[in-house]
């Protein structure tokens, strides 16, 4: 064993026998600390000078040099005379210690706490616990008020925080709860701002069978953010304790160590038998990625962006049918219409098309029945892809690919493949308003298909379709029901996305049905875009609640969002996405700007084809009311009149402008 040196707690360093080694005075640990910070940088003997004193005095640069011989002699008392330094060595203008990776303890704790996330947990928590007992007091102690210090203190410090809440929840992933809460509460009492250490708290009691004290911990973490900081809790907080209110199975892990285990297990088996450049990877990888994108948040994300990565990795190999699989694999179902990565979604369109297109994929599928079959099948994937990714593109080949994939699934009498080109085909049925029943029948094809065979994912879908649909047709007694079927199979099969839309329909039901003040549907709306904070999901957040507060106070009769000319400049901070062309016009008729609502509103474009098109198309129709624009009448007239008899918006199942007829008879009127 070599030197070591301590900073996690008071500077020190210990020799190969790990005796500690004396350092002498407080500028000797300063210059040591100093260059430890530096982490094998050099430090010029300048700035050294002007960090270890307020007012250097004339002889600094000669005191430094002699705290660095004397720093010298005590880490290396063996090296002989007029020989080169090893460790603390001279460098061009400064002075650099030139230690191992592993030679200070703050440096290994970063590498052990990094460390644990490839390994299985129970061995994972060993190793935390190691790493945690390396510390002995706050890091860099004597030097707290020194700035050089501060940056790194505060580093070390939100790491050692990160470690201890990693810590506990490995312990809860073990099924040992009761263990982890002692720790817990001292840890949420000592660091009362951070809202992971109260969540892991209330968890953990929660799981040791003390709901009423896990529910008393989030009231008290309540009460503390809102009281000392004018905030309410982030998300994870708001959403633990609905589960808890709700006694969510997925809050129960008592099998959560033995899954770990298995995991664990499992996967270091894997990488043990698939070769690194196996083509298998890429197969298991896509199938990896469907599961992660229905976890919602950062899953859906990260399975968004490596998804393409990995379609990218299999045309790259030139081998069509291995792209075929690793493109249709991602048979994950969406409910909005609104995409919330259009460029990547083009590229996946694209790599589709070229895989359909290929020579190599056409050749010699005619061999066999099984082969023909096996084909067809990758194909109908593909179009389902294209189907699905096509959203909102007003051209032909959406609706194409759609009806493809499904008299293909049809034809073979598949299951699954069918629900996936129904999931598709629901995304082609916008190209003209006045589809939700259209829609509902879908939707319910969708539920019956999944329920028969097990495809929870498509038959949370099919509630959500039928949903939106139903609301559309002011059957809220239904659409109830399918809220409440898709809620449950979310929560029992751990699809979390799934809540974000059934909470957004909760504030439309509150809306539509009434009678509720203004001001509760008001609430109801934040809260379900609170919902959406983290979801993953920027093509439904994008300006959604500034839009549904608008339709809402429309039909209050109250001016929309911003209009009050008093707050301005609140009002050009309003982030109404892509629904800004057809608020503007309204916005500035509130202000009195009728020449510039004029302007606006002939600049508007067509709605696009997805969800909100009979909400858009009632903007804009109101707008032209207001400013007697007859050509914008006539345009919204034709538009909406197939919607005749649904609500206004209410197919998204987020929002409403009431019934379509209404706005149809004022049109009708002024024309």
């Amino acid at each position: 064993m070599g030197i070591a040196f301590g900073v996690l707690g008071p500077v020190t360093a210990w020799d190969g026998t790990g005796c500690a080694i004396a350092l002498k005075g407080p500028r000797h640990r300063a210059v040591l600390a100093r260059l430890i910070v530096a982490r094998g940088r050099v430090v010029p003997v300048t700035r050294l000078i002007d960090d270890l004193w307020d007012e250097p005095p004339a002889g600094a640069a000669g005191a430094v040099r002699t705290f660095v011989a004397a720093l010298r002699r005590a880490l290396e008392p063996d090296r002989p005379p007029r020989t080169p330094a090893r460790l603390l060595v001279t460098e061009g203008p400064g002075y650099a210690l030139r230690a191992g990776a592993d030679a200070v303890d703050a440096w290994r704790f970063e590498h052990a706490v990094a460390a644990t996330a490839d390994l299985p947990p129970e061995d994972g928590l060993a190793r935390l616990e190691e790493a945690l007992g390396w510390w002995r007091g706050p890091a860099y102690a004597e030097f707290a008020d020194q700035d050089w210090a501060r940056a790194e203190r505060s580093r070390l410090a939100e790491l050692r925080l990160h470690a201890v809440e990693r810590h506990a929840q490995t312990r809860l992933d073990l099924g040992r709860a009761a263990e982890a809460v002692p720790d817990l509460d001292a840890h949420a009492s000592g660091h009362p701002w951070r809202e992971e250490a109260w969540r892991l708290l209330a968890l953990a009691l929660y799981r040791s069978g003390r709901q009423g004290d896990a529910l008393a911990v989030l009231r008290r973490a309540r009460a503390l953010l809102v009281d000392e900081l004018g905030v309410d809790p982030g998300p994870g907080l708001r959403r633990l304790e609905t589960d808890i209110l709700r006694q969510a199975e997925h809050l129960d892990s008592s099998a959560g160590g033995a899954a770990e285990r298995v995991w664990a297990q499992a996967t270091a088996a894997y990488d043990r038998a698939v070769a690194s450049g196996a083509k298998a990877r890429l197969e298991s990888t896509a199938g990896l990625l469907r599961d992660l994108a229905t976890t919602g948040g950062g899953g859906l994300q990260a399975a968004r962006e490596h998804r393409v990565a990995a379609v990218e990795a299999a045309e790259e190999l030139g081998d069509a049918e291995l792209t075929a699989r690793v493109i249709g694999a991602f048979d994950v179902p969406a409910i909005w219409t609104r995409s919330d990565d259009p460029g990547q979604a083009a590229r996946i369109v694209a790599a589709a098309g070229r895989t359909l297109t290929s020579d190599h994929e056409a050749q010699g599928h005619k061999v066999t029945g099984h082969k023909v079959t096996g084909h067809e099948a990758a194909r109908a994937r593909l179009l389902a892809t294209i189907a699905l990714e096509s959203r909102g593109d007003r051209s032909c080949h959406g609706p194409r690919a759609a009806r493809q994939a499904e008299e293909i699934a049809r034809r073979l009498n598949d299951p699954a493949l069918l629900a996936f080109a129904l999931s598709g085909l629901f995304m082609q049925t916008f190209h003209r308003t006045g589809l939700a029943a259209r829609r509902d029948e879908i939707g319910a094809e969708l539920v019956d298909i999944s329920a028969r065979h097990g495809l929870v994912t498509f038959e949370v879908l099919g509630h959500l379709v039928r949903m939106q649909a139903r609301s559309a047709l002011a059957d809220f007694t239904a659409a109830d029901a399918h809220a409440a079927a898709a809620e449950r199979l979310s929560v029992r099969h751990e699809r979390p996305l799934a809540g974000v839309f059934t909470a957004w329909y909760r504030a439309l039901r509150l809306d539509a049905t009434g009678p509720a003040p203004l001001e509760e549907a008001e609430a109801a709306y934040r809260e379900a875009a609170a919902r959406l904070d983290g979801a993953g999901m920027p093509g439904v957040e994008h300006g959604l609640l500034p839009l549904a507060l608008l339709c809402l106070r429309l039909r209050h009769g109250q001016p929309p969002p911003g209009a009050d000319p008093a707050a301005e400049h609140i009002a050009e901070h309003i982030d109404w996405g892509p629904y800004a062309p057809w608020a503007r016009p309204l916005v500035l008729l509130a202000r009195d700007r009728r020449a510039e609502a004029a302007a606006a509103l002939r600049a508007l474009p067509e709605p696009p084809y997805d969800l909100l098109t009979e909400a858009l198309w009632c903007l804009a129709a109101r707008a032209a009311l207001t400013l007697g624009d007859r050509t914008t009448m006539r345009r919204a007239y034709a538009a909406l009149l197939p919607a005749a008899g649904e609500l206004a918006g209410a197919g998204s199942g987020v929002l409403t402008l009431g019934p379509v007829s209404a706005h149809l008879d004022d049109l009708s009127a002024a024309l």
